[in-house]
């Protein structure tokens, strides 16, 4: 078999991410093998995000910079979210283009790919492009192949997609569709066969993860804290974790399984986007700060050392200093671990982008700026609680320096610690010795000092 290269660059979330490795998987069979740089590359494919400010102009940007490189052998694709969104428009604006694909049919990649070469070798031109941006009727998960191309410590497995929530600021509705799960058993099996390649932490995707309820074995509807009791039965597995959840599908089985399940960590990405009741009524969220804050003592009540992420937008249209201070004060409320924040950016399509009273970007901008100074505040002290302790740390990277490893606390911490590249993929005690507000730094603890400890 020839081998080719391929090139993948992912934008934004996490399920992008397991979505560029589930493409990869794909072409494996092809003879096609992952590269560093898009430059020589015989498939260069762009995963993209439409979540963002300006997402379709840097897709076009990178576009831009690929072409010079691109040569009658190289295949050029835009998939993801902005290729469900704008996949017309860049045909036209980028006739080079050879396949626009959405996030629903990767699976048909290898058929794309065939279609474009027979293109390309008849000489058509520009233009002859493959647009496939439909949402099928099968899917996705049914077709991708079983093994995946790279299997680390930590992974991650798509159990739920799309979203039938209809946020108004957000355009995930269209371009990933109604909210579907899959089988319980299609993840178990997929689960067990990446624990045992090497995988100890598992992390469950889903645009709105928790509104899970795929079919049992048995034919019963099951909800995430049933999964995830389900997958803790695999030996080997030492961690799971979910994101990104939605506060109205926060159900008490799930929040119990926080307290009664050893390997599900104690930290959630719980996004409430605003702290103003009536900027969340106007955002169609569906929940109230009060119920977002049950939520959060629920959860702390069941788990004390409970962290917390969110996602925060602020300037949405309408919102008074009076819904920010509001938001603030719920930051201040619930203390957060780690958070997102952005100002907000109308999305074509979305009912958002055609409200009146937009705020100005000075006064999103000056918000902004605000929010994530306090944010940082928080986001230091709890890391700074840490020094001094002895935690828990899963070695799932590997440092830019020669002989340094990188971790995860179960708070989902990142901690930089010299140690032996044996100890990869292990779970170790190491004893906090700095702290900054995005990670914490620290020293493997050695049977040796376990026993002088406790002599």
């Amino acid at each position: 078999m020839i081998q080719k290269n391929l090139y993948i660059k992912t934008y934004g979330c996490q399920m992008n991410v397991y979505d560029s490795g589930r493409m990869a998987d794909i072409l494996k069979p092809l003879g096609y093998t992952l590269v560093e740089s898009s430059e020589g590359a015989d498939l260069v494919i762009l995963n993209t995000c439409h979540i963002r400010e300006k997402a379709e102009e840097k897709v076009y940007s990178d576009l831009g910079r690929i072409r010079p490189h691109k040569d009658d052998k190289m295949i050029l694709a835009v998939a993801g979210c902005v290729g469900q969104a704008e996949g017309a428009e860049i045909m036209r604006r980028a006739p080079y283009v050879d396949i626009v694909l959405g996030p629903q049919t990767y699976h048909r990649l290898p058929e794309m790919i065939a279609r474009a070469e027979r293109s390309r070798d008849k000489k058509e031109g520009p233009g002859r492009g493959v647009l496939d941006v439909e949402f099928p009727v099968e899917s996705k998960f049914d077709h991708l192949p079983e093994d995946h191309t790279e299997v680390g410590p930590s992974v991650y497995i798509a159990i739920q997609e799309g979203c039938d929530k209809f946020c108004t600021f957000c355009v995930v509705p269209y371009t990933r569709g109604a909210e579907y799960s899959r089988p319980v058993q299609a993840i178990f099996e997929e689960a067990k066969r990446l624990i045992d390649r090497g995988a100890k932490e598992i992390t469950l995707l889903g645009q709105n993860v928790n509104a899970y309820h795929g079919e049992s074995p048995q034919g019963q509807e099951w909800g995430l804290g049933r999964l995830m009791e389900h997958l803790s039965s695999l030996k080997g597995l030492l961690r799971l974790r979910y994101m990104t959840s939605h506060p109205r599908d926060m159900d008490e089985e799930l929040m119990v399984s926080h307290r009664d399940i050893p390997q599900v960590m104690p930290f959630l990405h719980l996004p409430v986007q605003s702290g103003s009741d009536r900027i969340l009524e106007t955002m169609n969220r569906k929940h109230t700060r009060k119920h977002y804050l049950d939520i959060i003592e629920k959860l702390r009540n069941h788990r004390p050392d409970m962290a917390l992420s969110s996602d925060f937008i602020v300037g949405f249209p309408g919102e008074t200093d009076q819904d920010f201070e509001d938001t603030l004060n719920l930051v201040r409320e619930v203390g957060y671990a780690q958070a997102y924040s952005f100002k907000y950016s109308p999305r074509i399509g979305t009912p958002g982008a055609l409200m009146e009273n937009q705020v100005p970007e000075e006064v999103k901008t000056e918000r902004l700026a605000r929010l994530q100074e306090l944010l940082n505040t928080q986001h230091q002290a709890i890391n700074e609680a840490c020094v001094g302790q002895t935690l828990s740390v899963l070695l799932d990277r590997r440092g830019k320096q020669e002989g340094q490893l990188l971790g995860k606390t179960p708070w989902l911490q990142s901690v930089h610690l010299d140690a032996p590249s044996r100890l990869f993929g292990a779970c170790v005690d190491v004893k906090i010795e700095k702290a900054s507000a995005n990670s914490l730094t620290g020293t493997v603890v050695t049977v040796e000092d376990v026993l002088k400890r406790s002599a």
